[in-house]
């Protein structure tokens, strides 16, 4: 059963505002729903902003100490601590150091299982939410503790880059124990898209790898060992489990969160005299050469949640809107890209920048491998005639006879 329409304003910052702005309607059969303007916004206007049903962050990310809130995945770490660690200069200084808004004062542990919060608002969110259910106390460190076998078999067959977390299903799990309303989450819960048998197995197939089958049963029971609900009966059994799996897997959405990078917006909204702007752009490229050359590209705290209205968005390879996480913490503020017009859809891309520049048939099939789906974009249907070749078929065909003798190929993959 889909949530009801009031339902899928639930979760935003403004419901009531968030409702006048926009509404979700069915396309087709295809489609299914999609996310519509009800008034007009100008490029770079505020949509709307949403919280998420349930959030995680990636388990892998932790281990390599990536710090954020177990609630809202906020950094926990300093601007200058974050620098230190990523660049690898433990007596680096960051000038500026007011606009590090992350207050390491106000950082609060679970009194029983000591995770780390960014503040008392989240621990009791958290606490009233699921935690109450998932809080391992005094066996947090403790390996045969169920919640920790599973956490350990997830690492163990999901590696970065990581896309997804078991912890976002053992959360909707304890969410529903602990609600008074039982019902009211899991209809919030049913609202996201089902898929039929064969697109789950490619989902699951797409996460876990070619061993898929063994690893799915593997985390089905000791999932069932840690969490196993009556009420929840349908999500234990093995269609049940890949059903949940699947929908974890194609509706989890990215977040993302630095401190780091809340400074350097901070640090560019300086107004500065020429010379000292010079100096600290000139300090911020240097700071990112070093991480780069120390990190690479694993610069942020790292996880995904539920978002129930943004979910309604459809992909487009011409996006007309954007998600992004301004605030270091779960928040999603989904921004006009160009101006928008009452009644017109407002889509988002499932697509990097790089990807969305490929030949249509290399996004068609990254978002057939990732997402099942073939897109008809208007960008997509003005390239129908274009040639059947990923964008590397067009370098080398291109390439051919420019450097006669060459054996020396680079083998070609679809990423």
């Amino acid at each position: 059963m889909a949530a009801p329409v009031d339902d899928m304003f639930s979760r935003c910052v403004d419901p009531a505002k968030a409702s006048n702005c926009v509404e979700v309607r069915f396309i087709d059969n295809v489609k299914g729903k999609g996310l519509f303007a009800k008034r007009s916004f100008k490029k770079g206007d505020t949509i709307f902003i949403e919280q998420p049903l349930v959030s995680s962050q990636f388990l892998w990310n932790a281990l390599y100490k990536y710090r954020a809130c177990e609630y809202c995945l906020r950094a926990l770490e300093t601007a200058e601590e974050n620098a230190r660690r990523l660049s690898g200069l433990p007596a680096l200084s960051l000038p500026h150091p007011e606009l590090c808004k992350v207050r390491p004062d106000r950082h609060q542990a679970c009194p029983q299982c000591q995770v780390m919060y960014c503040g008392t608002e989240c621990r009791q969110a958290a606490w009233e939410q699921y935690h109450k259910v998932l809080c391992l106390g005094p066996s947090h460190d403790d390996p045969d503790h169920p919640v920790n076998k599973l956490q350990d078999a997830w690492k163990s067959v999901h590696f970065p880059p990581e896309t997804s977390s078991i912890m976002i299903m053992a959360r909707m799990v304890a969410t529903i124990k602990q609600a008074q309303d039982k019902g009211r989450w899991q209809r919030l819960f049913n609202h996201f898209c089902s898929r039929t048998a064969n697109e789950e197995e490619e989902i699951v197939h797409k996460l876990l790898g070619e061993k898929f089958q063994g690893q799915l049963a593997l985390l089905r029971n000791l999932f069932s060992t840690a969490l196993y609900e009556d009420r929840l009966t349908q999500w234990f059994s093995p269609e049940g489990f890949r059903s949940l799996f699947s929908l974890v897997g194609t509706n989890g959405q990215g977040i993302g969160t630095s401190s780091l990078s809340q400074w350097v917006h901070a640090c560019d909204a300086l107004e500065l005299p020429s010379q000292q702007r010079e100096q600290l752009d000139a300090f911020i490229d240097q700071l990112y050469k070093d991480i780069d050359k120390e990190t690479g590209d694993f610069l942020n705290c790292e996880g995904s949640g539920l978002f129930l209205l943004q979910s309604s968005c459809n992909h487009s390879c011409v996006p007309n809107a954007e998600a992004s996480f301004p605030d270091n913490n779960f928040l999603l503020h989904l921004s006009a890209l160009s101006d928008i017009s009452p009644g017109e859809e407002i889509c988002i891309s499932y697509l990097d920048c790089c990807q969305r520049d490929r030949s249509r048939h290399s996004r068609h099939k990254i978002l057939r491998d990732n997402y099942l789906f073939i897109c008809s974009c208007q960008k997509c249907m003005s390239q129908m005639d274009d040639a059947d070749m990923t964008s590397e078929d067009e370098e080398e065909v291109e390439g051919e006879g420019e450097t006669e003798g060459d054996d020396g190929e680079d083998e070609m993959t679809d990423v």
